[in-house]
């Protein structure tokens, strides 16, 4: 029997302002897929406050939203990610401090990557690293978002799969202010401690007009994956 029921994405949980956080409403989907591997669309903007639809469908996805114009949909995937080497947590951390001390143009008061306080966002704050061809950021989860074992939900570990993607587009690539998340395929590959070590960093793998893909790696510090994505980001049109 396919289940149906109401979410709410609290308030705190914004990418633009309104807006959900797309990693974080992937996350929602992806836990509740069930499956290790998923894909997430996103079809339009998700508010935040409000109760949502989430709902199996007939083919094995998780949608949200009216059935008839569901605002984002999942379902399982495949990942094959060849996934550079990750920076040394000295050169990470160099970087999230550039972020952090000349922040680039079009940064939003975001859950993911905006300059917030350490217990109200994640604080993912990803800036190119010299000759390594990527963006990356030394991060340690806050301990406010933790849940009673000391761990990070899995939802807010989507979360850090997503912003890394924009700064990589905008760094490394010829992506523009205001582009969204339009998908995101990702896979959590071990849990995540609140409190601990992390290396967050993102390289671009294609661009195509208003379309820009790019790979983004949640790492310890000795080089363990524990998360990996792909996201798809499209640049708003052209004023007309």
């Amino acid at each position: 029997m396919m289940r149906s029921d109401a979410v709410v994405v609290p308030e705190l949980y914004v990418g633009y302002p309104g807006v959900a956080f797309g990693g974080y409403v992937a996350g929602v989907l992806a836990e509740r897929s069930g499956a290790r591997t998923v894909r997430v669309d996103f079809r339009g903007p998700v508010p935040v406050g409000v109760p949502l639809t989430i709902a199996e469908t007939a083919a094995g996805g998780v949608e949200l939203g009216e059935a008839d114009r569901p605002l984002a949909a999942a379902r399982p995937a495949e990942l094959l990610l060849d996934v550079p080497a990750a920076p040394s947590w000295d050169e990470a951390a160099a970087a999230a401090e550039r972020f952090r001390d000349a922040p680039p143009s079009g940064v939003v008061d975001c859950f993911g990557c905006g300059l917030r306080a350490p217990d109200h966002g994640l604080r993912v704050h990803c800036a190119p690293v010299p000759d390594l061809g990527l963006v990356a950021s030394a991060w340690i989860p806050p301990r406010a978002f933790a849940d009673p074992d000391g761990l990070l939900p899995t939802q807010l570990v989507w979360g850090v799969l997503d912003c890394p993607g924009n700064w990589a587009g905008r760094f490394l690539g010829t992506q523009r202010p205001g582009a969204v998340t339009a998908s995101l395929t990702g896979s959590v590959l071990r849990p995540v401690a609140a409190g601990e070590r992390y290396l967050v960093y993102a390289w671009l793998l294609s661009e195509s007009g208003r379309k820009h893909t790019m790979g983004v790696a949640l790492a310890t510090v000795g080089g363990e994956l524990c998360g990996i994505s792909e996201a798809l980001w499209i640049d708003p049109r052209p004023a007309a």
